[in-house]
């Protein structure tokens, strides 16, 4: 008995082995990516990452969801996220200057709460930015297509309207036959028994987004760059153009559904700040981390939150959104619906420009944010070593760039988007609790290292981000309505679950066998 006693505090003690930050920097000296970010690469990253399908698609939901929407008050609910990000982007800030290595807050919990949680952050990670960057990339396509509908009368109609098998998943495809009344299995081509259904254009623009991220970083930041100028040149248009046609009778009543909506509606568009985070994952290839990291992140997060406040504010004046029947162009595509409602048809069109550019940006960074933190896991030996390497001429991690292009190839086979949009709102809200509560950690067995940056009023500003997040994700599992907010809800629960048992037969035992190795 008191052995086996014993071999369960030494495997409890194992698990909790933390990784000292002195080695993890050790460790990217040697085998490093280069530095090429300055700090207005990573605000025009960050940029690039939060404004996209949370602005252009999910805002509508946010709004006008029947009996959760917040209404009007979305402004409320966005600056409710913003603050449950800010003191989350502090936490980040001080670990990215003192941590400057590839990873975010999988480095950082490594080296305050040890293994296991180190490789289930990681883990949580991968459904903000994997699933995140799948989910984007289907989104991209509805709003492609759109686009493309506006040159039916010059373009041929196989181009313009394509069969849906061909700009699907084979579900989504099959509900869309169905509601046209016709036999999905007469339409949807077979191999062997097998239907064909494919996303396309999503798979072509993967496949793009992968071969420039193997090229390089710096030329990923270009390309952001473009994207984001495009993005936001846009979202002025729209808020300068619908300030003409708004109607203040819109904005009354102020909060169709109470307190619910508002909060429900600061759980949902929190899925359009996620991204800031996702610079942290880059600061071993920033050029002067300390200073910049900070800018880069709360910059980022301020710019954006200003710019969704004014969308909500014009978005919300022109179309009402409570007490009526809501039209389904306000849930997918608000700011062109709401713009060709009020006769701007011209506006639309651009808008559906600046969507496309906005979601390319975001599928770009979060792509490089998931090959970071699997590129930092392989260094922790709990991925195999053949994903630590770097391209000869290029210096980026290209096995695993491509890699996790091909995941996302095959998860645009199967994924909904808006469950994908709860999954990924649960998996940042578990990583930024984990980033304040590893500061709190950090502070207190590691009190003289040196930090360039610090979060002011510690520890009340890492405990009120603990509040925050922890608060919003409990209330919105506990008030969760519908199928897919239940089912994100278990869908969570169970990636969790998985990940320790991949853990306890992969993780746990690679890392004793290397422990062996090294003595």
């Amino acid at each position: 008995m008191a052995e086996n006693k014993l071999s369960i505090a030494s495997i409890l003690k194992k698990m909790a082995t933390r990784k000292n930050p002195d080695d993890t920097l050790a460790g990217a000296k040697e085998g490093g990516l280069e530095k090429t970010l300055g700090v207005w690469d990573l605000i025009i990253l960050g940029v690039g990452a939060i404004i996209g399908s949370g602005i252009f698609a999910i805002v509508g939901t946010a709004a006008a969801a029947e009996g959760t929407g917040a209404g009007p008050a979305l402004m409320v609910s966005m600056v409710i996220a913003a603050i449950a990000c800010i003191f989350s982007a502090l936490c980040y800030s001080e670990f990215s200057t003192m941590i400057p290595v590839a990873g975010g807050a999988y480095t950082y919990t490594f080296a305050t709460l040890g293994e296991c949680m180190a490789w289930l952050i990681g883990w949580v990670l991968m459904l903000e930015y994997a699933i995140g960057f799948i989910a984007v990339a289907c989104a991209w396509t509805n709003h492609f297509m759109q686009f493309m509908k506006g040159f039916s009368s010059v373009l041929p109609a196989w181009i313009c309207n394509p069969p849906q098998w061909l700009i699907s998943d084979y579900r989504n495809a099959v509900h869309y036959y169905q509601g046209q009344g016709i036999e999905p299995a007469s339409v949807i081509p077979h191999i062997a028994g097998i239907p064909i259904s494919l996303n396309l254009p999503a798979i072509v623009m993967i496949v793009l987004m992968t071969v420039i991220l193997v090229k390089g970083t710096k030329d990923s930041a270009k390309m952001a760059g473009i994207m984001v100028f495009v993005k936001l040149g846009v979202i002025a248009l729209f808020v300068l153009a619908g300030a003409f046609y708004v109607r203040p009778e819109n904005w009354t009543p102020f909060a169709p559904n109470g307190f619910e909506g508002v909060f429900m509606g600061a759980f949902i568009i929190f899925f359009a700040y996620i991204g800031f985070d996702a610079l942290a994952t880059a600061a071993e290839e920033c050029k002067n981390p300390q200073k910049d990291l900070p800018i880069g992140i709360i910059g980022s997060l301020l710019i954006t939150t200003i710019v969704y406040v004014l969308v909500a504010l014009v978005l919300t004046g022109l179309q009402p959104t409570s007490g009526v029947v809501i039209p389904e162009g306000l849930l997918k595509a608000p700011m062109a619906y709401a713009m060709s409602a009020v006769g701007q048809n011209w506006v639309a069109g651009l808008i559906s420009v600046g969507s496309i550019a906005g979601l390319t940006s975001v599928m770009l960074v979060l792509q490089m944010a998931a090959t970071r933190v699997l590129f930092a896991m392989s260094r922790d030996n709990f991925l195999p070593k053949v994903f630590q390497k770097t391209h000869k001429k290029f210096n980026t991690p290209h096995v695993l760039t491509i890699t996790v292009g091909a995941l996302g190839i095959i998860g645009t086979l199967f994924l909904d988007l808006d469950i994908a949009a709860s999954l990924c709102n649960f998996g940042t809200f578990t990583s930024f609790i984990i980033v304040c509560v590893a500061i709190l950690i950090l502070r207190k067995i590691d009190p003289d290292r040196e930090r360039p940056f610090k979060v002011p009023f510690c520890p009340w500003f890492p405990l009120l981000g603990i509040i925050c997040c922890g608060g919003l994700m409990i209330y919105s599992m506990v008030v969760a309505k519908g199928e897919t907010a239940v089912l994100s809800s278990i869908m969570f629960i169970a990636w969790v679950i998985v990940g320790m048992i991949i853990y306890a037969t992969y993780g746990y035992r690679k890392n004793r066998e290397t422990e062996i190795e090294e003595v």
